[in-house]
């Protein structure tokens, strides 16, 4: 069963695509061919203009458990039982008014976004109707297509493709870099004195901001400017309220 075309979700992709075209209509008298594209770029942050509250959450979370490292880190050291250690973290974390799953709102909050916009280029019909949005293009690569559908039709079709997933590294890469300057290496209670509770993890949680770079290269080419332009907006957002709010 395809879910797109269940009325209360039709009328919500109906309600993406007119704000995705209007957009894009809005911008092609100077964008020309890359209008849809753009006009994706700009919903894209309208998403994020309206998410802005949430990431001020994130970011004060981030600021409080900052602040707590110290008292976290004594918590690791005198308590060994890990169910003792974690409910005394729960305690500390309830009694600081630091929430620590707030680094997962954002991601949380967009996902239902990301499937929208998502679901706009992969179906011929919305709500009943053509689906114009898979008639334009980026650069001569399709929107509706991915990375590999487009491999066989030539260089020219393929580095949209390519330097979107290069933008989107570096911006995931400079993310993780910032965040690791801010607040410092992730912390996993120690199994004991100079031994390491999960082997392996450092690396896990290395490797792990870079598949939406993954992602990225299997969706459509629109969902993958959606990724590059709101881990772009993220990076910016988060330098400037962890200065505004770290003073205050």
């Amino acid at each position: 069963m395809d879910l797109s075309t269940f009325p209360p979700i039709a009328v919500v992709l109906d309600g993406l695509y007119s704000i995705v075209t209007a957009l894009g209509e809005l911008v092609s008298p100077f964008a020309g061919e890359a209008g849809a594209a753009l006009g994706v770029v700009l919903f894209t942050l309208l998403v994020r203009l309206v998410l802005v509250p949430v990431g001020v959450s994130q970011v004060r979370a981030e600021v409080g458990r900052r602040r707590l490292a110290p008292a976290i880190a004594d918590l690791n050291r005198r308590i060994t039982d890990p169910p003792a250690r974690s409910r005394a973290l729960m305690a500390l974390y309830s009694s600081e008014k630091v929430s620590p799953l707030a680094g997962c709102l954002p991601t949380l909050a967009q996902a239902p976004v990301l499937t929208a916009v998502y679901s706009l280029f992969v179906h011929a019909d919305i709500a009943g109707h053509a689906n114009a949005l898979l008639t334009h293009t980026l650069g001569g690569a399709a929107l509706g297509a991915n990375l590999f559908a487009t491999l066989g039709a030539g260089l020219a079709a393929v580095w949209p493709y390519a330097v979107l997933l290069v933008l989107l590294a570096i911006v995931v890469e400079l993310s993780r870099r910032a965040t690791l300057r801010f607040t410092g290496p992730a912390a996993t209670p120690a199994a004991g004195p100079g031994k390491e509770a999960l082997p392996g993890m450092t690396g896990l949680l290395r490797w792990l901001p870079f598949l939406s770079v993954a992602f990225a290269a299997f969706a459509p080419l629109a969902a993958g400017l959606y990724l590059v332009t709101s881990a772009a907006w993220t990076l910016g957002e988060r330098a400037v309220l962890r200065r505004v709010l770290t003073r205050a």
